[in-house]
């Protein structure tokens, strides 16, 4: 095993084969490791992310080190059918790649069993594994703005079928109307890790006519939700206005990326500031020129992004009202949002919680997902949950230095897991020049545009590096050598080389950077591969020392 860093609550663990990054896997799910908190497995490694303050990070790598690889892994028993029409616009290069006839490449594809092995990139994006020995492609060139949902495709030794609408760069031989992601279902995934698949063909222009894709779970209502009467009416949105909370951990399995808040603190700070508890879900609001009608009386607090608030009664009086504080309203007041001044994103508390249904266990809007309630727009109405027992009473807290236009934003970074794949000088220019945030960024990730694109290490010209996991805070190189700094919303695994992650102290600062600011990454920690010492583990039996010969 290779142990690289990550972040400071991260590991990459990389293995010879899938077979034994799998074994690994069942090792650590079926006699779990004490602090560790999520583990999401790629073609050759796991990215482990775990809680420093219950394990340390040489233990844990002692403890995984111990662990046998050459286990197997159980199939579930499951065989799901996938009708597909092969008719994509990438089957005859593929087979002019294979040096074989378009019917060859079909019934390859069709001629076996496959397994999920894992799942990323979106939800219900499973990468499937054991087709035919031939099919060992590369991603394309150049990968294509929109792939329509249901497309199937091959890259490296995977088939997969991309479940919506997306980006992609895997070649696409056929098309799929089976949908792969449906939250009205008991596991929204239709296809889990150990579940055997086989492909089967299907006539040009027929269909398997399966039930439509169900659009629960896209709404701020529905079922769950409070049918108390609206406290609030949109009357002008911001260019995003959404629900958060903390997120939906745990759902790695299906493909789902925890999601949430890009600036926790601020959010929890809403919270206590009005009395409720600290996840209870906010609106996000980015930008400003937003401004909300209240229906009755409550009390709200607004946090985050430094910027005018204006509260205009129902009388017609206009004046500024601060945030980080508890503000009283009342039926007829109006409350608009200004241009920030400093950062990007505010957040919005209401007493009791805004009522919106869970999808997933959260509130949260997954944008790369499409999970949860759309954005607000003018004329939603939202209503509060019951306001809970007891004054408000919280204290503001100290609102952090928020990033600006005017001046640097500095982000502390770990160096790792592939670090190596650049030059020593693109390493040296990733540190030492300024990054500009390009239009381009959103909750997905910020775009990043320097003056000396990052170049790769020789050795690494013209390589593909396998799909492996992304934690927020990422900091991935394309071909363009430009980076992406991923955020929330981010893909749970990529095929470009991460060189870095923001470190975690710095997430919420990263979540409020504007469009058109500088940044400026400081490495923490030099890239270094962390050293395996069984022995060291807890609970390992030591060695007795022995006098070393003279």
């Amino acid at each position: 095993m290779r142990f690289l860093p990550v972040n400071l609550d991260a590991i990459m663990v990389e293995l010879p084969d899938l077979p034994q990054t799998l074994a690994l896997q069942a090792s650590l799910r079926a006699e779990p490791i004490a602090g560790i908190e999520d583990i999401v497995p790629a073609a050759r490694t796991l990215l482990v992310r775990f809680r420093p303050a219950a394990i340390a990070q040489r233990d844990l790598i002692a403890a995984i080190g111990r662990r046998r690889l050459d286990a197997k892994v159980e199939q579930s028993g499951t065989l799901i059918e996938i009708p597909v029409r092969y008719d994509g616009e990438d089957l005859a290069e593929v087979a002019d790649l294979l040096d074989i006839p378009v019917a060859e490449v079909i019934r390859r594809h069709t001629g076996g069993d496959y397994t999920v092995a894992f799942t990323g990139f979106a939800p219900g994006f499973a990468y499937l594994s054991g087709g035919h020995p031939s099919f060992d492609l590369p991603r394309r060139a150049t990968p294509r703005p929109r792939l329509p949902a249901g497309s199937v495709g091959l890259a490296g030794r995977f088939s997969a079928v991309y479940p919506q609408a997306s980006p992609g760069g895997w070649q696409i031989i056929g098309v799929t109307d089976l949908p792969m992601w449906d939250l009205a279902r008991e596991r929204p995934a239709l296809l889990q890790p150990g579940d055997r698949v086989r492909f089967v063909e299907v006539g040009k222009g027929k269909s398997p006519h399966p039930r439509p894709l169900s659009s629960v779970g896209r709404g701020p209502g529905g079922e769950g939700s409070n049918p108390a009467a609206p406290l609030f009416e949109i009357v002008k949105p911001s260019p995003q206005m959404l629900f958060q909370d903390l997120g939906r951990p745990g759902q790695a399995r299906q493909g789902v990326s925890v999601s949430g808040a890009m600036d926790r603190a601020a959010l929890r700070s809403a919270n206590r500031l009005v009395g409720n508890p600290v996840p209870s879900p906010c609106i996000e609001i980015a930008y400003g020129g937003c401004e909300l009608l209240c229906l009755g009386e409550t009390v709200v607090a607004v946090t985050g992004a430094d910027g005018p608030l204006t509260l205009t009664t129902a009388g017609g009086s206009v004046h500024p009202v601060p945030r980080h504080a508890a503000i009283a309203l009342t039926a007829g007041d109006r409350l608009h949002f200004g241009e920030p001044v400093a950062g990007m994103r505010s957040y919005l508390a209401v007493r009791g919680g805004f009522a919106v249904a869970p999808v997933l266990g959260s509130a949260a809007t997954d944008t790369l997902a499409q999970i949860g309630p759309p954005a607000l727009a003018v004329g939603d109405r939202l209503s509060a949950l019951a306001p809970p027992p007891g004054a408000v009473t919280a204290l503001p807290d100290m609102p952090p230095a928020l990033p600006r236009l005017d001046e640097p934003v500095v982000l502390d970074v770990v160096m790792g897991p592939r670090s190596d794949w650049l030059s020593k000088q693109a390493l040296e220019d990733f540190a030492n020049q300024s990054w500009s945030v390009t239009p381009q960024s959103n909750r997905i990730g910020i775009r990043l545009a320097g003056e000396r694109a990052l170049k790769r290490a020789p050795a690494k010209e013209g390589k593909e590096l396998p799909s492996e996991g992304t934690i927020q805070g990422s900091i991935q190189v394309p071909p363009s050598g430009q980076p992406v700094l991923f955020l929330a919303d981010h893909p749970l695994t990529g095929g470009y080389p991460v060189i870095a992650a923001v470190a975690p102290y710095h997430l919420d600062r990263a979540g409020q950077i504007p469009i058109g600011a500088q940044i400026r990454f400081r490495p923490i920690t030099p890239f270094s591969e962390a050293s395996c010492d069984p022995a060291e583990a807890p609970g390992a039996a030591k060695a007795p020392r022995t006098k070393k010969p003279e």
